[in-house]
């Protein structure tokens, strides 16, 4: 990936690699979880143990292999389960559909399900070679007869076994090949060889796409943004021009919400019912309450929560704040930790002051106050319910319900001091020049003169 980010810590829909597989693990009711690990990556655990917190991690100390990977969770293979489902972290599209496909197999007698597709280009993948509906071997290609070199039902990786013979399968997959490594497609022979059934499960090449370059990263993110898109509208949301807008993999939507093009959002976003998100607004880490309407060119940042029926229009930017039932920021406006309430009016251009350099500081805006244009509201403040604030005032200390509060200079009025300014500045560039008629006199002169 030429990268200093693990490979798995990469994300696509605003999520990890790791955290897409293992989510769709737990979705297709994995319970036990066991994680596999290199040495030196605490970054991976870390994010491992966030994401499932009673997961238990195993050190693969060597690269020797998939099946040695897997042995590295030999303590957790013996504790013993119905099902073993092993799968990379590094293919995030797989389904908890297609998961639970390979888990009937294994309830309907097979001990190996192997999750295979058809490929588009078969060359470079591991063959299926199947016997009726028994698969036979797993061969990779360099291993492959020319005719098996033919098929195209390709290996995907990911694979299936019964809890019961999975120990004894793997721990049988101890004669490494020339590159002194175990491979867990070994598995299918040597199932076959206990007198133990092997299957193949088919499914879309995209849902086993793996990921080892930042291309294959973008291809696998525009394949991901295309379901999520897809499941949208199928739940009824209007997108207006689905190709510009980039959702989260946790992104829900309630009913009749539309969204403009060119709209991106960051994980953590909850809209609800009738919500209009207008073009070219980012969101993330925010709820939006019924029938809000954001943007266009608005910033909801972690934090945000807003009411219903609560405006948020261009310019505005919104940052761990509560934004309460019918209040208003059309434009020009920044709110950081702050409660701005019911039916409050945020003029264009006010801020919240919310850092001192050192801390954050809250500014608690009432019910039905009137912030005016340009307002400056040093935190921490509170302004009242039903209180005005000034345009231009920069506010340091709280302002008391229904009262008005101004903070600036003082208007001077000077009468016809414009005029006499334009007067001035006429007479002055007059002045710098020689009047048109008497320089071209001299010159003639001085023609003259010089002719003689």
């Amino acid at each position: 990936m030429r990268s200093t980010l693990p490979k798995v810590l990469h994300a696509i829909g605003g999520r990890s690699l790791l955290a897409h597989v293992l989510t769709t693990a737990v979705d297709a009711g994995g319970g036990d979880i066991a994680v596999v690990v290199g040495p030196g990556h605490d970054a991976v655990t870390k994010s491992a143990l966030a994401i499932a917190p009673r997961a238990r991690i195993f050190e693969q100390r060597e690269r020797r292999g998939t099946a040695h990977a897997v042995l590295a969770a030999r303590d957790a293979l013996a504790a013993g389960a119905d099902d073993v489902l092993v799968m990379f972290a590094d293919t995030p599209l797989v389904t908890a559909a297609t998961l639970r496909a390979l888990r009937a197999a294994l309830a309907d007698g097979a001990a190996v399900a192997v999750l295979g597709f058809t490929a588009a280009d078969p060359h470079g993948y591991g063959r299926l070679v199947m016997q009726g509906n028994d698969l036979i071997a797993i061969r990779e290609e360099r291993d492959a007869s020319d005719d098996e070199r033919h098929i195209d039902f390709c290996n995907g990786g990911l694979m299936a076994l019964n809890g019961a013979h999975a120990l004894a399968i793997l721990e049988r997959i101890g004669n490494a090949n020339a590159k002194g490594e175990y491979y867990l497609t070994d598995a299918v022979a040597i199932a076959r060889d206990m007198g133990l059934k092997a299957v193949a499960i088919e499914t879309a090449e995209d849902d086993v796409r793996g990921i080892n370059t930042k291309a294959q990263l973008a291809e696998t993110e525009a394949v991901l943004q295309t379901r999520l898109r897809a499941a949208a509208m199928e739940a009824g949301v209007t997108l207006v021009a689905p190709e510009t807008v980039f959702l989260s993999a946790d992104t829900t939507f309630g009913t009749d919400v539309i969204i403009e093009p060119n709209v991106v959002f960051g994980p953590g976003v909850t809209v609800g019912d009738g919500v209009t998100i207008r073009s070219f607004s980012h969101l993330e880490g925010a709820r939006i309450g019924k029938g809000a309407r954001i943007g266009p060119y608005a910033r909801l940042r972690p934090g945000a929560d807003l009411g219903a029926d609560v405006h948020i229009g261009n310019f505005v930017e919104i940052k761990a704040s509560t934004i309460e039932a019918g209040a208003k920021a059309n434009h020009l406006a920044y709110i950081g930790d702050a409660r701005v309430g019911e039916g409050a009016n945020i003029g264009a251009g006010t801020i919240t002051c919310n850092y001192d350099g050192v801390d954050k500081h809250r500014t608690d805006i009432g019910k039905r106050a009137f912030i005016g244009s340009n307002a400056s509201l040093v935190a921490p403040v509170t302004i009242g319910d039903g209180a005005y604030v000034g345009s231009g005032s920069v506010i340091s200390k709280d302002v008391p319900a229904e009262a008005l509060a101004l903070a600036r200079g003082q208007q001077i009025t000077k009468e016809g001091w414009a005029k006499r300014l334009r007067e001035f500045k006429a007479l002055s560039k007059t002045a710098g020049k020689k009047p048109a008629a008497k320089a071209g006199k001299t010159a003639a002169k001085k023609k003259t003169k010089k002719s003689r």
